[in-house]
């Protein structure tokens, strides 16, 4: 496992076009976000995506969220309607996933259930990463399934011994509470997660 230090603010493009070169590879990169620390793959990669359930000892039943550089790129992701981009243009950069129908590039392996979570971070390492890569990556925690989600590189390097082949250390996430996950079903917006955005402002934002 390397670790490559990198500015939270402005990093490297150097090591930036290494984390995205093995994310094509199909290999794992564990990377700050404005939350926590995830762990990012290559999405429409059955192969990458079997490695980090296997990686994290998930169950199998579970959806893996992801981020994106922009609304653009999120778009490659699934099916985004009116109120889906309303409440993108309302949150983003910020903790909000917005669950949508999964495109048809996502592996089913991610989104079992035919959705996938979708969210850009106001992170400029996690948006640097994705933006190189071309499109969205996972942002599982990275930490085992039912482990204490990590805020530090060091935290990371602790909890997996192998199996992540780069880890970008831009000092301590900020941490708090995780994104608050949505979902339009039959044209009614539906909360899956309270998080960091209060609910009444994901309302006021779509009335």
């Amino acid at each position: 496992m390397r670790v490559a230090v990198v500015d939270p603010l402005t990093p490297d493009r150097a090591v930036i076009d290494e984390a995205a070169g093995i994310l094509r590879r199909g290999g794992i990169v564990a990377y700050p976000t404005d939350t926590l620390y995830g762990l990012a793959v290559d999405p429409s990669s059955d192969a990458a995506v079997e490695a980090l359930f296997a990686l994290k000892g998930r169950d199998a039943a579970a959806a893996i969220a992801l981020i994106a550089a922009d609304p653009a790129h999120a778009e490659q992701a699934g099916r985004f309607g009116a109120v889906e981009r309303r409440l993108a243009a309302a949150f983003w950069p910020g903790p909000l996933t917005i669950v949508v129908p999964a495109s048809a590039g996502m592996s089913r392996r991610l989104a079992p259930g035919g959705t996938v979570g979708v969210r850009v971070p106001a992170h400029a390492v996690a948006c640097a990463l994705a933006l190189r890569f071309g499109g969205c990556i996972t942002a599982t925690s990275a930490n085992p399934s039912g482990g204490t989600a990590p805020s530090t590189a060091m935290d990371v390097a602790r909890s997996f011994a192998s199996g992540i082949d780069l880890v970008l250390d831009a000092g301590p996430a900020p941490g708090g509470a995780p994104s608050t996950i949505v979902e339009v079903i039959a044209g009614r917006l539906t909360l899956h997660r309270a998080g960091a955005i209060a609910w009444d402002r994901v309302l006021e934002s779509v009335e």
